[in-house]
């Protein structure tokens, strides 16, 4: 229920594991396991999760964020924003372009000013029209204040 949240919060750079179809009781175990805290928007599942539970309020990503930021008191690092890979968590690696250009449609081998492939999924990144969007959304939604930059 909170895949959005997750995709969002891995911007950011925070490490973000996300489960679609784990039960509850897997949700508790691995949250308590990694010492983790559980994020969910279901009331049933946070009274079982134990004190690292935080029950989300708000109804859209960008609100959600706020109430992330504000309540667990995170301080954005936009040094960190792009660092994780938005689909498996996974850390993010600069690679050369030529290693990648034959992976890549030509132009944005071309004119990308850089690459990086996740460790863990190998997806590759590369700061394409969306990237502007998508800071510009963090440093709303998370109120970092910091002007760092497209990367």
């Amino acid at each position: 229920m909170l895949g959005g949240l997750a995709r969002w919060l891995r911007f950011a750079g925070l490490d973000t594991t996300f489960s679609a179809n784990a039960s509850d009781a897997e949700l508790v175990a691995e949250a308590r396991r990694e010492e983790r805290w559980l994020l969910t928007r279901d009331r049933r599942l946070a009274a079982k999760a134990g004190p690292r539970v935080l029950c989300i309020q708000a109804l859209t990503v960008r609100e959600q964020l706020r109430e992330v930021q504000a309540r667990l008191r995170l301080v954005p690092d936009p040094a960190r924003f792009f660092t994780r890979c938005s689909r498996c968590n996974g850390v993010l690696e600069p690679v050369d372009r030529e290693r990648v250009a034959t992976l890549v449609p030509p132009f944005v081998a071309t004119h990308a000013s850089s690459f990086s492939r996740c460790a863990d999924c190998r997806r590759l990144y590369w700061p394409g029209t969306h990237h502007g969007r998508i800071l510009a959304q963090l440093r709303e939604s998370l109120d970092s204040g910091e002007d760092d930059g497209e990367r």
